[in-house]
Parts: C-alpha cells; sequence; structure tokens
C-alpha cells in the first residue's frame, strides 16, 4: 500500500478567523515562567491543533510578538487567545472563582497518571505547566486541585515542556471529544 503526502491545500484547514470562532476544548494551559521562547511558540502551535480555549502566560513567560515565539508558533499566536498574567496565583483564584477545575502538570505525591486521568466532560480545566528547570512551583500545586503526571520509564523521568504540552493537549482532546 502506499501512501501519497497530502499536499497544504488538501488538508482543509480553518482560517485564522474560523479557528477564533470554533467550538473550542474546554481546556486552559497555562504557562508558569517558561524561559525559552520556542518552547512558548510551541505550546501556542499545538494548542491550535487542538483548539484550546485559552493560553495564560505567567510570571517570566515572554509574550508575543517576539520573533523566536513567532518562528515556532507559526502564526498560531493570532488564532489562539492568549493573556498575560503576572501572578499565577492570582489567576489561580480567578479562575477558581468561575469553576475552572485546576491540574498541575507535574512529578508528586498522589498525583493521578495521565492515562487514568478521566475529565468530567460537563467542567472546564486548566492545566499548569512550569518552568523547564526547576517544574511547577510548590505554592502552585498546593493551589491546584490536582497533579497529574505522565508516566515516564527511562533514566530522565522528564520531558520538554513542548512535548509534556502536546501529551496532556492531545490526551484531554481526544478524551473530550
Amino acid at each position: 500500500m502506499k501512501h501519497r503526502k497530502l499536499k497544504n491545500i488538501e488538508l482543509g484547514r480553518k482560517s485564522v478567523e474560523e479557528v477564533r470562532i470554533a467550538n473550542k476544548t474546554p481546556l486552559i494551559i497555562i504557562l508558569d515562567n517558561i524561559r525559552s521562547l520556542n518552547n512558548i511558540g510551541s505550546v501556542f502551535r499545538t494548542s491550535d491543533a487542538f483548539l484550546i480555549e485559552k493560553i495564560y502566560l505567567c510570571g517570566i513567560t515572554a509574550q508575543p510578538p517576539h520573533k523566536d515565539i513567532q518562528k515556532t508558533a507559526l502564526g498560531a499566536t493570532e488564532s489562539v487567545a492568549w493573556e498575560y498574567v503576572e501572578h499565577t496565583l492570582d489567576l489561580i483564584d480567578k479562575l477558581k472563582k468561575e469553576e475552572v477545575s485546576i491540574w498541575s502538570i507535574e512529578q508528586a505525591e498522589q498525583s493521578v497518571f495521565l492515562n487514568q486521568f478521566k475529565p468530567d466532560i460537563h467542567k472546564k480545566y486548566a492545566f499548569v505547566l512550569g518552568n523547564e528547570i526547576k517544574g511547577v512551583d510548590q505554592e502552585v500545586i498546593n493551589a491546584s486541585d490536582g497533579v497529574i503526571e505522565i508516566p515516564q520509564d527511562g533514566a530522565k523521568h522528564s520531558l520538554n515542556i513542548a512535548v509534556t504540552a502536546g501529551v496532556v493537549a492531545w490526551d484531554f482532546y481526544q478524551k473530550t471529544r
């Protein structure tokens, strides 16, 4: 069996405006103190792919427009809603008042493995992704409703933040669609 690679015009891509008004996946991504501009851009691109509702950029996380974000986002900063909030804990308080369920993506005691996480399709969720070196701050974990851990069997037990965002966004997308 041969597989012909599809051309861009055959992919049925939505326009930026169509993505903006599309029915969104009930998931918010919170980037907390992310250092790498390329990682930020990759999360935007992933969020576009899975119609993530919004990205919040917190702490030292850089904001568009920036050439290194744009390089990996490939225009997704225009199609994905985003907002900068300086303090992650303030954002979590605000989202909790809006009845958003907050989950840190981290390795922690009593975490739920991603493959065992069962989102309630009637709720909205926010996933917090932390700094590339330090991870999610303990205070943010304490303020979260739960912690999701991606099971890993290798020596490093660590994934790049952009890879982590892709894994958890895809998992949530396929479980809620």
